[in-house]
């Protein structure tokens, strides 16, 4: 499994926008067979400042998902939200079995 966490400062005056904007990128992005789940987390404590949590079953699926029209299409509007360029770190992981 494969985990990701990208990271977004957004600019205060365009946060509804990057909201708009990023909503059909997760809808779309949640649709797809290989994605485990698809979630945007806003920080409690500073202001701006969004997690996207991303779960993959592969590394195939990360590279098919950043291919996707809906993630080509985020990704060239998203420099117009951002207040610095975003923070992607990726993790494997192994479900913890009891």
């Amino acid at each position: 499994m494969i985990i990701i966490h990208a990271g977004f400062k957004v600019k205060p005056e365009s946060e509804q926008e990057f909201l708009k904007e990023i909503k059909p990128l997760i809808e779309a992005s949640r649709a797809e067979e290989e994605n485990i789940s698809y979630d945007l987390m806003k920080d409690s404590e500073k202001a701006g400042v969004y997690t996207m949590v991303e779960l993959w079953k592969d590394m195939d699926a990360v590279k098919f998902h950043n291919q996707t029209d809906h993630f080509s299409a985020f990704t060239a509007k998203a420099p117009e939200f951002m207040a610095a360029p975003p923070e992607v770190k990726l993790f494997h992981a192994e479900p913890v079995t009891k």
